[in-house]
């Protein structure tokens, strides 16, 4: 690899309460794949938005080209080559794909002010071709799903004349296909000299495609690995500054109990069009499939959060009516959406309010005074739980990173103590210390006697944790597979239309 065009030397960076970098180095070699890695709070974001012109750094210098630079803005980064693709989604959810992807870069009919939305459309269609994509460019994109509009992002900064490419999360959402998809299109960036910069949770997918892993642990360099002859060990102790246990599947678990929850025929076209299963207290249900199948749609309708057209929805033998999210909750169930930052969180509001808005009853004392000695007694338990790192239960979560911002998401389901908890990709944008809490505290759940539906584009995660794996495409089960039958061939085959089966009950 050549010399670094891009060097970040004694970067430090403070917000209010939090030391977020502590002159932090890195740098970059023109067509090089950098993963820049770290717990969640461990500075990745920060540093990265420093160089992209969001953050201005307290101390430091940043050289871009051999020059000294300090970007005032997103648009002059931009126009010196570097692209950020944020991990929180930034498209207008009122616009269609196309004004989205052209937002700001326009087509114009020669030199008049009319644009030429037919060169538009045949530049975004080649593009997502690119990605190996299917979008339907005549719908708002807030009815398009998160891992859709996230491959509208990366579309939206290869329209750029890009040097450095940053990816914050790219693949959060997207399970192996489009991830694979998604690697073709770094190879070629590569190829052609373009330098890319990839944060990611997914060690594995880190090993795969990066030349060199740069390491940040409380705003700190703390090592680098060569994932030609490093190890995953290696790794997660840099990370972690410990080494981690096993990530083994779920072990000694008890055989589910009576049914909880059964669903019949559910349907909204055209996103979900007869689905039907059920679920045992005690078990976990895994739902498997490629974006656009249907999981997260099905799980809306179940909540009354998308309208249905048909489907009956049974808990514990007796029929239900849920129109609204709160019905949900009231009967107990707990939904945690796949977007925190639209669905799940008030962004000005603190991790305390965040974390209790839904348990405001239980937490009365003689049914009618506010307890909040309750409230911060339950807030500091899952802050411990799950490891979310806060300066102060007062804290506002905008201020927090994306993966502690998941992890209070978590939290916040979990603090109803649900019967029936929907999990809706819990582990995305979160690191592989959390990420192994998370999946010791499901478990935990599930062995506690609670229902869980989980969501995941992951399929280790899904094979660890499951029970029994749904596996759905195009708003339909094609498969019901036992934890014995379900393995990444037989889940894959059913995602890509193959017959439907089932194999469990």
């Amino acid at each position: 690899m050549g010399p670094a065009f891009l060097t970040m030397r004694g970067i430090s960076k403070s917000f209010p309460g939090v030391k977020a970098l502590r002159a932090a180095d890195f740098s970059v070699a023109r067509g090089e794949v950098v993963a820049l890695l770290g717990e969640n709070g461990a500075g990745k974001s920060t540093l990265m938005k420093i160089l992209a012109g969001v953050y201005r750094a307290d101390e430091g210098e940043v050289r871009w080209e051999g020059r000294a630079v300090q970007f005032s803005s997103i648009q002059e980064a931009q126009r010196a080559g570097i692209t950020l693709i944020f991990q929180e989604l930034n498209n207008c959810p009122n616009l269609k794909p196309l004004d989205n992807l052209f937002l700001g870069r326009e087509i114009f009919r020669g030199r008049s002010p009319f644009l030429d939305r037919a060169a538009m459309r045949r530049k975004a269609l080649e593009l997502f071709e690119l990605l190996g994509l299917k979008v339907d460019l005549d719908v708002e994109v807030r009815r398009l799903s998160t891992a859709i509009q996230q491959m509208i992002e990366i579309a939206k900064a290869l329209l750029t004349d890009v040097k450095l490419l940053i990816m914050d999360e790219p693949t959060s959402s997207l399970t192996d296909t489009e991830t694979a998809k998604l690697f073709h299109v770094i190879r070629d960036l590569k190829a052609r000299g373009i330098s890319v910069v990839f944060i990611s949770h997914k060690l594995k997918e880190v090993f795969e495609i990066t030349d060199r892993i740069v390491v940040l642990r409380d705003g700190e360099n703390a090592g680098e690995v060569d994932p030609r002859t490093g190890t995953m060990e290696e790794l997660i102790t840099h990370m972690v500054g410990r080494a981690l246990g096993s990530f083994a599947p779920r072990t000694a678990q008890t055989a589910p109990g009576a049914e909880v929850l059964r669903v019949d025929g559910l349907g909204g076209p055209p996103h979900v069009e007869d689905v039907s299963f059920s679920l045992r207290r005690g078990e976990i249900l895994g739902f498997a499939g490629l974006i656009g199948s249907g999981r997260t749609e099905t799980a809306r309708m179940l909540i009354g959060a998308d309208r249905r057209t048909k489907g009956r929805v049974f808990i514990e033998g007796a029929q239900v009516r849920i129109g609204s999210p709160r019905d949900a909750v009231a009967l107990g169930i707990a939904y945690v959406p796949e977007d925190r930052k639209v669905q799940a969180l008030v962004l000005p509001m603190s991790v305390r309010e965040n974390l209790t808005m839904s348990i405001h009853r239980a937490l009365l004392r003689l049914g009618a005074f506010f307890s909040a000695r309750k409230e911060n007694a339950v807030t500091d338990a899952y802050v411990a739980a799950l490891r979310i790192k806060i300066s102060t239960r007062e804290q506002p979560v905008n201020n927090l990173s994306g993966g502690n911002q998941q992890k209070v998401v978590i939290a916040k389901g979990l603090a109803i103590r649900p019967r029936i908890l929907i999990l809706d990709e819990p582990t995305r944008g979160i690191d592989v210390a959390a990420k192994a809490e998370v999946h010791r505290i499901v478990s935990g759940l599930a062995g506690e006697g609670v229902a869980i539906l989980l969501i995941s584009s992951e399929l280790p995660e899904i094979l660890a944790l499951s029970d029994r794996v749904l596996v759905m495409h195009e708003g339909r089960v094609k498969a019901v597979l036992s934890r014995e039958e379900a393995s990444p061939e037989t889940i894959m085959s059913a995602a890509l239309r193959q017959p439907a089966r089932s194999v469990a009950s």
